[in-house]
């Protein structure tokens, strides 16, 4: 199906909107950034936020970001069976309202540790505005054109990740940190209205699911226990785990053990800027060559650039120059794998788009939240923890990769799709 059938669908209020493929592209992907905008605006905060309350172990600080992260994982297991149920755009509004109404709570925080339970209860409340994205694109898409289009949605999201540190240090230029979760609610407020005025519905009638436990707890396990998927769901927790390990510790690894507190925003921005390029050029090529070939290579490639990383981290402990070529490539190489592993996990799932998507979600986003977290509070004031944990991650996921395509690496979509074919469910 074309990207012009994303027009003239039925909404839920039974009256008929039309979304052209721009906006579209353009909307998923500011509905999907608010997560990683209540990641990344905080980063510059974190030592302003953990001096306000008094608190003194530089690692603790970061679980401001990494509690959001692993409630958002566990979040991800309701909004699919809802909007399974009642349709993805009621499911959207709840998210968004939980999202502004958090994020002015946090701002009035009276400890750091009521902050850190309103950022669990913030993310668990609005993991729907990560989830349902791949639901809406998958009722229309399938297969490389799915991937396709995630990729050039990914590339108008990875904005966010690049402009949101200086956002929140711009705040922080004329305010303190509680305006920061204000700035958050402001933006979150303006793409909710926007949804609300122009997404349609797309979840068809047919595909309706009862809402009772079975519905909600059978996708979990069919995700894991259904081959063609479980390999690249478990495998993007392990690599974007690595990843978020980044994320907590960046501060403290760019600031102090770089030295290099002033360039944050910069270095940051310009490391995370490279996933926009890939994302971009994976959306050009994914249909040719296919997701899998494209997200393999890609995977390869990060192990190399990976163990190049422990290098650096043991024989040139303190560069820059080392550091962020390294870290910009591995970055990049993961806007070639990201969206091209989730299309392909979702495949099996046509009917059932919702709850896959909830349950892939939770797998994916829960396991990496604790890989990060777990990163992060081993810091110890080198790059170290974080190149093992790249090179560790990255050689797991391929093994993963290689379980779910039985040992058979880069071939082509149609020789995929016959092969798996004969196996699905398997």
């Amino acid at each position: 199906m074309g990207l012009a059938m994303i027009t003239r669908i039925h909404a839920s209020d039974d009256s008929r909107r039309s979304i052209g493929r721009g906006e579209f592209v353009a909307l998923m992907a500011a509905v999907m950034s608010l997560g990683a905008l209540a990641i990344d605006a905080m980063l510059p905060a974190l030592d302003e936020i953990a001096g306000s309350y008094g608190v003194t172990d530089p690692n603790r600080r970061q679980l401001v970001v990494g509690i959001y992260l692993l409630a958002t994982g566990v979040g991800c297991l309701v909004p699919g069976s809802f909007a399974d149920r009642f349709g993805r755009r009621r499911v959207l509004w709840v998210s968004f309202a939980a999202y502004v109404g958090f994020s002015i709570a946090c701002a009035f925080a009276p400890s750091f540790d009521m902050l850190l339970v309103l950022r669990a209860l913030q993310g668990f409340a609005t993991a729907g505005l990560g989830v349902l994205p791949a639901a809406i694109i998958r009722d229309r898409f399938e297969g490389d054109a799915m991937a396709r289009l995630m990729s050039t949605i990914f590339i108008v999201f990875m904005v966010v990740p690049v402009l949101a540190p200086s956002l929140g240090q711009a705040v922080l230029g004329f305010a303190t940190w509680p305006w920061v979760f204000i700035a958050m609610a402001a933006i979150a407020s303006v793409v909710w209205v926007w949804a609300f005025r122009r997404l349609p519905e797309t979840l068809d009638p047919m595909d309706r699911q009862p809402i009772d436990l079975k519905t909600v707890f059978h996708n979990l396990p069919l995700t894991l226990t259904t081959r063609t998927a479980s390999g690249y769901v478990i495998g993007s927790s392990l690599t974007f785990g690595a990843l978020f390990g980044y994320i907590n510790s960046a501060q403290q690894l760019i600031g102090e053990h770089f030295d290099a507190d002033e360039y944050f925003p910069l270095i940051f921005g310009m490391t995370a800027s490279t996933l926009a390029v890939s994302s971009f050029a994976n959306s050009r090529i994914v249909e040719r060559f296919g997701a899998r070939r494209v997200s393999h290579t890609a995977l390869c490639t990060f192990i190399a650039i990976a163990g190049m990383q422990v290098y650096a981290a043991l024989f040139q402990p303190g560069s820059l120059a080392w550091f962020v070529p390294l870290m910009a490539g591995n970055l990049c190489l993961l806007g070639f794998m990201g969206a091209n592993f989730g299309s392909i996990a979702m495949q099996p799932f046509e009917h059932t788009a919702g709850s896959a998507s909830s349950a892939q979600g939770f797998i994916r986003m829960g396991g990496a939240a604790l890989i990060g977290i777990g990163i992060g509070q081993i810091y110890d004031g080198t790059a170290k923890p974080i190149a093992f944990a790249l090179f560790g991650c990255s050689l797991a996921c391929l093994l993963l990769v290689l379980f779910s395509e039985r040992g058979k690496l880069f071939r082509r979509p149609g020789q995929a799709r016959r092969y798996l074919a004969m196996h699905e469910g398997l």
